[in-house]
């Protein structure tokens, strides 16, 4: 998955890439990706990752980063599996957006395939993935994708690591 595609769309590492005509209709996603991106990644705040077209065109980008999450903010379902730690290590996919000229492509749910791969295959220790819908479009793309939401936050959700490494299996 991470990688190459058939089509020729590569996923790569945010180097040198021209972020200044990105476009996704969500005004903080594109001005954190042309203005903030790069120095997070300098800082070691967030990896971001882009997806880019065979022409060399940005078509979409998402960022991971680790994170924490109080146990007591899962389903108790869930929290009930886990040790009683405060805090349980996840991997926080903090942005996905997808340029406004390629969007209905299927470009989204190909990063976040991405991700999930790219998070599952880390060797550092994490519980699950964990997004923050930005929208109600958001939370919806995410639900389809068997993501879970948290009990008393809607907008965020959350995929067991094991159900995303059963995906790749």
């Amino acid at each position: 998955m991470a990688g190459e595609a058939d089509e020729g769309l590569r996923v790569e590492a945010l180097g040198s890439h021209d972020r200044s005509g990105f476009e996704s209709g969500v005004e903080p996603l594109d001005r954190y990706f042309r203005t903030q991106a790069g120095q997070d990644a300098r800082k070691n705040l967030a990896a971001p990752f882009v997806l880019v077209l065979p022409d060399g065109t940005v078509a979409g980008y998402y960022t991971l980063s680790s994170a924490s999450v109080r146990l007591g903010e899962l389903p108790e379902r869930t929290a009930r599996k886990l040790p009683r730690y405060p805090l349980v290590p996840a991997t926080l996919l903090g942005r996905l957006a997808v340029d406004r000229r390629q969007q209905g492509k299927g470009y989204g749910r190909f990063l976040l395939a991405d991700a999930l791969y790219r998070a599952a295959r880390s060797e550092i220790a994490s519980f699950a993935v964990i997004v923050d819908a930005k929208d109600e479009n958001a939370r919806i793309f995410y639900e389809r994708e068997s993501f879970l939401p948290f009990p008393d936050q809607p907008m965020k959700l959350f995929r067991p690591m094991a159900d995303i490494r059963q995906l790749f299996r």
